[in-house]
C-alpha cells in the first residue's frame, strides 16, 4: 500500500508512521510522496533527509478547490493508495474526498466525538474529563467526523497540565496511526454503518 502523507508542521505522526514502516511494524506499506501545504514545514525537511519523495504545494492565498485539484493530480501521480493526514491544517473538500473515497485518514487527538475542532487537549482538560485520548478516523466531509477506525485512551492524571496531556496523548497517537494503516492495509475488514469491522464478525 503506497501512503500520501499531507503534513503542515513538524510531522511527528508522519515520523513515527516511517519508523514503523522502517522497523517493519508496517508490512507491504511505503510512503509515496509527503505534501505540505507550508514551504518551511518541519516535517518537509524530515521527508527530505530520509530521502522520501516530497513536494510543497503552498494553500496560502489560493481558492480552496483549486489548490485541492492540485494536491489530488499529485497523489494521482504518485499513485497513493491510502491518504494520511498528519498535522494537515486545512479542511478538505468534499471533491478531494470524493476523489479517495474511504481513503483518507486522520488522526485527532481527542476520544471523538468528543473535542472535534482545534484544541482538542486543551478543551478535554478544560472540561475536566477523567479520560482522554485520540482517535484515528476516515475523512469524510464534515469535520473529525467520519468512521473511526482506531481509538487509544489514557487516565487524566491530577498532576496532569494541558500541556503534560497533549504529550502524553502525542505518544500514543504516535502508536494509533500506525495500527490503524496497518489494518486498513490488510484489507481485513468492512464498515457496517459507523462501524469499522472484521470482515465477517458477527
Amino acid at each position: 500500500m503506497r501512503l500520501g502523507i499531507l503534513l503542515s508542521g513538524r510531522g511527528s505522526n508522519f515520523l513515527a508512521i516511517a519508523e514503523a514502516i522502517r522497523a517493519g511494524r508496517l508490512k507491504g506499506v511505503e510512503i509515496s510522496v509527503v505534501v505540505s501545504n507550508v514551504a518551511d514545514a518541519a516535517g518537509l525537511k524530515a521527508a527530505r533527509e530520509l530521502g522520501l519523495p516530497h513536494e510543497i504545494l503552498v494553500s496560502k492565498g489560493r481558492k480552496r478547490a483549486e489548490h485541492d485539484a492540485d494536491v489530488i493530480a499529485c497523489l494521482k501521480a504518485h499513485t497513493v493508495d491510502l491518504v494520511c493526514l498528519a498535522g494537515y491544517m486545512r479542511l478538505l473538500s468534499a471533491e478531494f474526498v470524493a476523489a479517495f473515497p474511504n481513503r483518507i485518514l486522520n488522526i485527532h487527538p481527542s476520544l471523538l466525538p468528543a473535542f472535534p475542532g482545534l484544541e482538542a487537549q486543551e478543551q478535554a482538560f478544560a472540561y475536566g474529563v477523567k479520560v482522554a485520548g485520540c482517535t484515528v478516523h476516515f475523512v469524510d466531509e464534515d469535520l473529525d467526523h467520519g468512521v473511526i477506525v482506531v481509538q487509544r485512551a489514557i487516565t487524566v492524571l491530577e498532576s496532569d497540565d494541558a500541556h503534560s496531556l497533549a504529550e502524553r496523548i502525542l505518544a500514543e497517537e504516535h502508536i494509533a496511526y500506525s495500527e490503524a494503516i496497518g489494518m486498513v492495509a490488510s484489507g481485513d475488514y468492512e464498515i457496517r454503518g459507523r462501524r469499522f469491522m472484521k470482515k465477517g464478525a458477527a
